[in-house]
């Protein structure tokens, strides 16, 4: 099937993609050093700043309607994380070093308690902190250590949690030799009731939108389930393919002349992407002169 369309507007290595609550925007960070906010639909982009100073990747992530949090490094290579206003992008709201460790920061946001876990590639710890809207935006609270450095970190999602132990949140950690283990943070309650606080309605497995009304320009919240009597999936269709159209580029060429055409409409095209690949070499041997 063909794109719906294509974003073109990067200069170098993506180094990650995120999409907003309601898919109507993208965030993504780039090698360039650049934050972009993007409109999925059309490619353009809509706001652009400058991001992290250093060299290291750098990842990004929405945390509400018109927050971005990013983790990066600075000139020093030091570890750092930033909350943005994803309606200026010319300055972070805050920016703060976290230590000097070398391994990417991966950053997981838990939008019913508002809360950023951060997990650092070859660490044994996980910060936690809590987002909030005015100064000083952000909260440093605990960590969870071990002395097992970590390869990656997957969180599930909120409906898998124990609400009966008060889990507000798993991951499953990954070992460096391939042990995954989970990892549960709960919060010490006596009660054995539902705490409404803690586990207030979360994203649900069905689908707000398909897919024709997303690409028609519709933008709609995901639909919330409460978890005070368990979670219970939901029994979704069987996914159809839509048939192929052939269209008249995909029809194979008949007689001498047809056959003559495409050969020719063919070398102009890998002609049309040398000259393309050519123009994107002049400019990455550029920024890496900068």
């Amino acid at each position: 099937s063909e794109p719906i369309t294509r974003i073109e507007c990067h200069t170098d290595t993506i180094y990650n993609i995120t999409f907003n609550f309601d898919g109507s925007l993208l965030a993504t960070s780039s090698k360039d050093k650049k934050l972009r906010i993007i409109n999925p639909r059309d490619g353009s982009v809509v706001h652009e700043g400058q991001g992290h100073a250093g060299t290291k990747a750098c990842r990004v992530m929405f945390t509400g309607k018109n927050r971005l949090f990013t983790t990066g490094f600075s000139k020093m290579s030091e570890r750092q994380y930033a909350i943005w206003d994803a309606e200026d992008l010319t300055k972070p709201l805050k920016m703060e070093m976290i230590d000097t460790a070398s391994g990417v920061l991966f950053p997981f946001f838990d939008s019913n308690t508002n809360m950023v876990y951060l997990a650092g590639k070859g660490d044994g710890n996980i910060r936690y902190y809590e987002l909030v809207e005015d100064r000083p935006y952000c909260f440093y609270l605990d960590e969870y250590k071990s002395s097992a450095p970590q390869r990656g970190l997957g969180m599930l999602p909120k409906r898998a949690v124990d609400v009966t132990h008060c889990e507000v949140m798993r991951y499953y950690k990954l070992h460096q030799k391939g042990l995954v283990e989970p990892i549960g943070f709960k919060v010490p309650r006596k009660s054995e009731l539902f705490q409404e606080d803690l586990f207030p309605p979360c994203m649900g497995d069905q689908p707000s939108l398909t897919a024709e009304e997303w690409i028609s320009g519709t933008n709609k919240d995901p639909i919330s389930i409460s978890l005070k009597d368990g979670f219970v999936a939901t029994e979704k269709a069987a996914f159809v393919a839509p048939e192929k159209k052939a269209s008249e580029e995909e029809s194979v060429p008949k007689g001498e002349k047809e056959l003559l055409k495409a050969y020719h409409d063919m070398k102009a095209e890998i002609k049309r992407l040398e000259e393309k690949l050519a123009t994107a070499n002049i400019r990455i041997r550029q920024l890496e002169q900068q």
